[in-house]
């Protein structure tokens, strides 16, 4: 009897769920004797492809350090955008000896540029730590920023300053060594090889009927079918209007 494979759309797939959901599936069958269900030889064209499927691993680990790189230079552009703001609303209050403290700070934004978070990654980062050094060093400052309630502003920009830097160098030593592949042209390959496996699979189920194929069959449509309710899940919350791109890839524990 003829034992059925579940398909999957793989181009509904993220690269970094397609990583996952390849090696899952490998991970899967090499519990079972490939030999003996005569699908040695279209298994082994799987696993040819697996070094491949790992450089997109890799090169989407690469993408993900660049989104966070992208978000951290966005809320220091917040922090020195609010920092401003903050320092504009009091210059609109009529507040005892706020007016001295305004135009410490208003000064001080003008020495360091009001365009200070809009330059390049390396331009923000040398002048936001300019900007920071001064601060530390400048007492008048301080006590304007504490009278404008600005210090928590000041002490996050550090913070994240710092983790962007640091986040730069790392994304800069990974770039070094990471290979650039074509993602779509490896995906496409191990599609018809996956899909060739399927139809493996299934011929060899009725050719060979004495054989357990079902077991197998029962793993890889259990790890399919998680795969197929998450996308049609992930799709219904798009289509209410959520940012699902932001959410975590689709994996099975």
């Amino acid at each position: 009897m003829k034992t059925k494979i579940i398909r999957l759309p793989l181009n509904h797939l993220w690269n970094s769920e397609y990583c996952i959901f390849a090696a899952q599936l490998v991970s899967v069958f090499q519990k079972f004797n490939a030999d003996e269900l005569h699908l040695r030889k279209a298994f082994d064209k799987v696993l040819a492809l697996m070094p491949e499927i790992g450089k997109i691993k890799t090169q989407e680990q690469g993408n993900v350090i660049s989104q966070q790189l992208a978000d951290l230079n966005v809320e220091r552009k917040t922090l020195i955008k609010g920092t401003m703001d903050q320092v504009k609303t009091f210059s609109k209050l009529s507040m005892p000896g706020a007016a001295e403290h305004v135009v410490v700070m208003n000064r001080y934004f003008d020495k360091h540029g009001r365009d200070l978070g809009e330059s390049n990654y390396n331009s923000n980062t040398e002048r936001i730590d300019d900007y920071m050094t001064d601060y530390d060093s400048n007492g008048a400052v301080q006590t304007a920023a504490n009278a404008l309630h600005v210090v928590v502003f000041f002490d996050q920009l550090r913070a994240v300053n710092k983790q962007f830097a640091d986040l730069y160098l790392q994304r800069s030593d990974e770039d070094a060594s990471v290979e650039t592949v074509d993602a779509r042209a490896i995906r496409t390959e191990l599609d018809k090889v996956l899909t060739e496996f399927y139809n493996a699979f299934e011929f060899c189920s009725m050719e060979y009927d004495e054989l357990d194929y079902q077991t197998p069959a029962n793993k890889i449509n259990d790890l399919i079918s998680h795969y197929k309710t998450e996308l049609k899940a992930r799709t219904t919350r798009r289509q209410a209007g959520k940012e699902v791109h932001t959410e975590a890839p689709i994996a099975v524990g």
